[in-house]
């Protein structure tokens, strides 16, 4: 029975079941239906509607508190890029809807360009997940999922909060679903003028002021999904988002610049689903376009447009109840035109074949192992391969082992931007190796993973003798460490109380300088408390960063210096229904950069009302 419920568990993204004689899971839809089974063998940390609504500024916030992503933001609300154990940017991939996002040009994904709202379910996977997430997920990967179910009639709700800085964020979703139809849509639009004030870091000779910081966004998704038979459904799944953010400047009297940029997303899903079998055929299309301003007043001066078209097929069967195969097919036509970047209309075609399977030995052991070849135009691509094990040793302690080798082809930007662009660079590569421990007691667990990951032919961006810069395959990187996650929760009558905090040890070094890689904190720490009573909340969440040098020779004079983050709030909801809160960032007014010369707001403060109908 404990097989039947890994199996049923596995499945669980399709809506579908496996045995007759199991109560159905026929009431949700998942799109990436292979994130149910990448829980069977990998933790994954997922984020809530309720974290979201504590650290509602951006999708920066949210994976800065909330998980151990170390993120660099230039200013609040501007250019962000997340890394996971103390790898780049680059190799850290967005995942929507089960498609990989990363920027065609850049080779990842700008949090700060990704919308907040609108997504279910945000799950947060560190270590490689190349075979199944493709290029990019080498230190991790960052899942925004949409979930559509059915014969739950009509419900909406409204989100809206006012905070400092004249800044404004507002979200509206409804949904209606019958036993036939299931319908979501949402929209958000958050705007800020972002002008704070740091005045203990000074800039020259006067007091950092964020001049020339304010930025807005819009996004809207549209999800429906049909069953058009027994065991078939049709899903669609879009979302567009258009965003403008001024690059802060440290003179009222300097350049004033800005980026904007566009993005649509657009999925079709055609799922069966039967006792041993399923399948999903998705076609997505996916655009990206920016536009840099050199002068806010003055057309743009450069920019870029990015169309991709993608087709994927996941097969999954059931040989017997223990052995479970998979294959997934990709193929996507990448297009790209530049402006004023050297990079012309540019075009590239890219496939891969995965192959998994799955082994449930017994109710307690189980297996997972993959193996993926990409055919990438133009450049050659290394067979990539991975291997899991799960095994529940004993009723407190459970024991999982991972192994996989992952990958990252080069972006349009380090082929063809010119002047720079090089066409002789060769994909990154890594070996991933983690183990990870659960203990559990009652209500208290704890989770210690260490891991261990050897990059080579890093793509990095350095100057040349001509004057200007230029991607090549450098350094070879070996980073280890420590995650570990404590959670406790605990409900004695109305009360409810939940703490929950993860510690990272991160040591990533350059193996020909054998110094520590820019912006990779040694250590970071993260911790949330709740307790609820009845209609009342009360939470307060903490960050500490430790030192980060911000170049390759470990200076010490222009590290960041260690610093702790504390937010707090509460919130009170009436009738079930209506909910006002208020939150403090930043209480002990803390001065403090993720990204040198960018300091972050001091103490800053929020109000919100919600209404679920």
């Amino acid at each position: 029975m404990d097989i039947k419920r890994s199996l049923l568990l596995l499945c669980t993204s399709y809506g579908s079941f496996l045995f007759g004689q199991e109560k159905a899971i026929d009431t949700i839809y998942i799109f990436d239906s292979q994130m149910s089974k990448v829980k069977l063998f990998h933790p994954v940390r997922t984020l809530t509607p309720k974290d979201v609504e504590k650290n509602s500024t951006n999708l920066s916030e949210l994976l800065r508190f909330q998980s151990s992503i170390y993120v660099k933001e230039n200013g609040r609300g501007a250019v962000s890029s997340p890394s996971f154990r103390g790898t780049t940017a680059q190799q850290t991939a967005f995942v929507w809807n089960g498609i990989n996002i990363n920027s065609s040009f850049l080779g990842q994904g700008d949090v700060n360009n990704i919308p907040l709202f609108g997504y279910d379910q945000i799950d947060v996977k560190a270590g490689g997940g190349s075979v199944v997430y493709g290029s990019g997920a080498i230190g991790g990967s960052i899942h925004l999922n949409n979930i559509l179910d059915f014969n739950r009639g009509f419900k909406a709700s409204v989100y809206s909060e006012a905070a400092s800085f004249d800044t404004y964020n507002n979200f509206v979703q409804a949904s209606f679903s019958n036993d036939k139809l299931s319908v979501k849509v949402s929209g958000s639009y958050v705007t800020s003028q972002n002008d704070y004030k740091v005045p203990e870091f000074v800039v020259g000779n006067t007091g950092f002021s964020n001049i020339n910081g304010k930025y807005y966004n819009t996004s809207a998704n549209i999800g429906v999904s049909y069953k058009i038979a027994d065991h078939q459904t049709i899903s669609w799944q879009n979302q567009m988002f258009d965003a403008s953010q001024h690059y802060p400047i440290f003179e009222q009297n300097g350049n004033k610049t800005k980026y904007n940029a566009q993005t649509v997303r657009s999925l079709i899903a055609w799922d069966i689903n039967k006792s041993n079998l399923s399948n999903s055929l998705k076609a997505a299309y996916t655009e990206d376009n920016f536009q840099y301003f050199s002068d806010l007043n003055q057309p743009k001066t450069s920019g870029a447009e990015g169309k991709n078209y993608i087709f994927k097929n996941d097969f999954n069967y059931f040989i017997s109840p223990k052995i479970n195969i998979n294959a997934i097919g990709e193929f996507q036509v990448n297009k790209g035109k530049g402006y004023q970047s050297g990079i012309g209309s540019i075009s590239r075609n890219v496939g891969s074949l995965s192959g998994l399977v799955r082994y449930f030995a017994t109710k307690d052991l189980r297996f997972e192992g993959g193996i993926k070849k990409d055919f990438v135009e133009g450049i050659s691509s290394p067979l990539l391969y991975s291997f899991s094990g799960k095994w529940d040793a004993l009723q407190w302690y459970h024991l999982g082992i991972n192994f996989s080798r992952n990958f990252r082809f080069p972006s349009f930007n380090d082929l063809y931007w010119q002047p720079g662009g090089n066409l002789d660079l060769k994909s990154e590569t890594s070996t991933n190796v983690d183990m990870n421990n659960e203990f559990s007691f009652g209500d208290f667990k704890v989770t210690l993973s260490p891991y261990y990951m050897d990059i080579r032919n890093l793509i990095n961006w350095l100057p040349t003798s001509y004057g200007y810069w230029a991607p090549f395959n450098t350094s070879r990187v070996e980073s280890y460490g420590l995650e570990s996650q404590v959670t406790w929760n605990k409900n004695f009558g109305k009360h409810a109380l939940k703490v929950d905090g993860g510690y990272t040890y991160s040591k990533s070094i350059n193996k020909e300088s054998q110094m520590q890689m820019m912006y990779v904190p040694v250590h970071k720490a993260v911790g949330n408390i709740e307790y609820g009573y009845s209609f009342f909340k009360l939470y307060a969440q903490g960050l500490f960063n430790g030192l980060t040098y911000t170049t390759s020779d470990e200076q010490r004079s222009t590290a960041i210096d260690p610093y702790f983050i504390l937010n707090a709030g509460v919130s009170a909801t009436l009738f079930k229904k209506y909910t006002l809160g208020f939150k403090v960032n930043n209480i002990t007014n803390t001065v403090y950069q993720t990204v040198s010369y960018y300091p972050m707001p001091k103490r800053n403060y929020s109000v919100y009302a919600a209404i679920n109908f």
